[in-house]
């Protein structure tokens, strides 16, 4: 499925780099905590040593804030998201698995933004998470088939 991101949602998306740059280890600490609490399937999947220290909730926090600084020239990010694909083929990452980071992610935003977190800005946060999920999905997919002919 492709996707494209509005110029809305783009122009929504870098507005609020401040706001994450200012709160982002606090909403990727929020995000975790509830993703967990939720879907404790899930906790396999991450190096819990990189949660309790803390790094993981960091590099997270990074890359958000890097996506929404660069949601206009994503050629910018080609390094990161090449990064980010081959470790979730790495921790066995799914598609199915993009649904619970998406719930998880968009309400810590709500849970630590409170009422600044307008429906306006968590739509454009919803639209341009499925857009890199999409990214993400298609080259853990090319990942995955290399792996398996390997």
């Amino acid at each position: 499925m492709s996707r494209t991101l509005s110029a809305d949602t783009m122009t929504i998306v870098k507005a609020t780099a401040p706001a994450l740059k200012q709160h982002g280890l606090a909403i990727t600490q929020r995000m975790y905590e509830r993703m967990f609490d939720r879907h404790p399937e899930v906790k396999a999947m991450f190096d819990m040593a990189a949660q309790e220290s803390g790094e993981q909730p960091k590099r997270l926090a990074a890359a958000i804030i890097a996506y929404a600084e660069n949601v206009d020239k994503l050629e910018n990010l080609s390094g990161p998201v090449l990064r980010m694909a081959r470790r979730h083929v790495e921790t066995h990452v799914k598609p199915e698995h993009y649904p619970i980071v998406a719930e998880n992610l968009l309400a810590a935003i709500k849970d630590v933004l409170g009422d600044s977190a307008t429906s306006e800005i968590l739509d454009a946060w919803g639209e341009a998470y499925w857009f890199l999920a999409d990214i993400l999905i298609a080259k853990e997919a090319e990942l995955y088939a290399d792996e398996a002919e390997g």
